[in-house]
């Protein structure tokens, strides 16, 4: 099996000729309801859709923009609710983590451990998650270049950890937006890791509110349709029931009903450009 190809289960893997990876989930654990609905309702989209799925949600956010902004239940709790939707719905979990010394537990739980794009640096972070031997996805800061993923790269695979997944979620424009340039999709891949393109924070206005940030949801379905185009080996999405009350990244989140009509279009232009080599 190639570094572009590796599990993330025994029964899942991501990269090479595997379809896309669907990651897909509340911003925050809410709470027990709220994850099990949208695990309930994407697990079975991406069965009938023939799409691997991973649960995603954060038991607490620490960048949040305002210190009266809702966190996330708590690494207890969350890793508690995390635990229930794995079992409960057979799927792999990913969250995020922040320090070091969250690593390890967080590891006894989840299937794969993500590093936050302000966090994409941090070499202790780094060495700690890539020491747990789970899959490490990272988010490229939005102050990097794509070619500037090598180093992290190097720094997970220094402890011995070949199992990294880079997501590409847009690079900063000015004050309070963020643009997508789709070479980077292209470059990142070049390095040698699956390619996440995250379609919800790529649409956010960082402080775009003042004490939170904003977002563009509407501009989620025509990235992911172009991201998909270019080649990307899974798909990063945040959804919500209630997108307009949800409790962190409502303005990006996707409506979970209007999730079908995006994973279906993912499916099939993956499918069409599946057999298209690159010059």
């Amino acid at each position: 099996m190639s570094l572009q190809e590796f599990a993330i289960t025994p029964k899942i893997s991501v990269g090479g000729s595997q379809p896309p990876l669907i990651i897909a989930g509340p911003c925050v654990v809410e709470s027990p309801d709220i994850c099990r609905k949208i695990a309930g309702d994407v697990k079975s989209l991406c069965d009938k859709l023939g799409l691997n799925y991973v649960f995603k949600a954060s038991f607490d956010k620490a960048n949040r923009t305002s210190i009266s902004s809702f966190r996330g239940s708590g690494l207890d709790q969350g890793l508690e609710i995390l635990a229930d939707i794995s079992e409960e719905f057979d799927c792999p979990v990913l969250t995020d983590v922040h320090e070091a010394e969250q690593c390890a537990a967080v590891a006894g739980i989840v299937d794969i451990l993500q590093i936050p794009a302000f966090l994409c640096r941090q070499t202790d972070l780094l060495l700690a998650a890539g020491k747990t031997g789970l899959p490490v996805n990272v988010k490229k800061g939005q102050f990097l270049a794509p070619e500037d993923m090598s180093s992290v790269i190097r720094k997970i695979e220094s402890t011995g950890n070949q199992r990294i997944l880079l997501t590409e979620r847009g690079a900063c424009f000015g004050y309070h937006n963020l643009v997508v340039d789709m070479r980077s999709l292209v470059i990142m891949r070049q390095l040698g890791c699956p390619v996440v393109f995250d379609a919800t924070h790529a649409v956010q206005i960082p402080g775009g509110q003042g004490n939170s940030s904003g977002g563009r949801r509407e501009f989620v379905f025509p990235l992911a349709r172009a991201a998909t185009a270019v080649g990307i080996q899974a798909l990063f999405l945040e959804t919500h029931p209630d997108p307009d009350h949800a409790l962190s990244d409502g303005p990006n989140s996707v409506a979970l009903q209007n999730l079908p009509q995006i994973l279906k279009m993912v499916k099939e232009i993956h499918e069409l450009v599946a057999g298209c080599t690159e010059n």
